[in-house]
């Protein structure tokens, strides 16, 4: 194969490395265990003791954003995935940390993935990443169309961005 042929099909695979690397997470392989939710920060984000371990590790469920504490709907969203996750055995695929440092991932509980139930069930929004609308986009537009959860009311249907922008982080109350 001459030099300008092999050139013609290096492009599309420079262009498919790099674009593997921008997803969240780069191109690592999801690590798998079994843990227990032993308390719910918010409705996205849990405390949670791997099995065979002491120390809990809070993880943000991969593919939301929910309502901060302090927003209107941030409590019915806690209650919500408390119902569906506190002191239950998870499974969780480990994505590895967000830019933020957080430890971040998919949690199911008896194949029940918990982060589309959150969205289907209108607790929370599919987080849009930098590359597409997110997993659970369709979810989130079926939810907004049947009123659902928190897009049954105007006032509580601010995603989160949009509320701190406005009224900052619940840090302070």
């Amino acid at each position: 194969m001459s030099l300008r042929h092999f050139s013609r099909y290096l492009r599309p695979v420079q262009c498919l490395v790099a674009l593997l690397w921008c997803l969240p997470g780069g191109v690592q392989a999801a690590e798998s265990w079994t843990g227990w939710v032993s308390w719910v920060m918010d409705g996205d984000t849990v405390l949670l003791v791997r099995e065979g371990q002491h120390e809990p590790v809070k993880l943000r469920i991969q593919g939301i954003d929910a309502p901060e504490s302090c927003q209107p709907g941030g409590s019915a969203s806690r209650d919500a995935l408390i119902g569906l996750a506190l002191r239950k055995s998870v499974q969780v695929e480990d994505q590895g940390q967000d830019s933020y440092g957080r430890q971040i991932g998919r949690l199911s509980v008896n194949g029940v993935d918990l982060g589309a139930e959150m969205v289907r069930s209108g607790m929370a929004w599919a987080y849009k990443f930098r590359t597409g609308k997110g997993p659970y986009a369709g979810l989130q537009r079926q939810a907004q169309q049947q009123k659902t959860g928190l897009f049954g009311d105007t006032e509580t249907a601010m995603s989160p961005p949009i509320f701190r922008k406005f009224h900052g982080t619940c840090h302070g109350f």
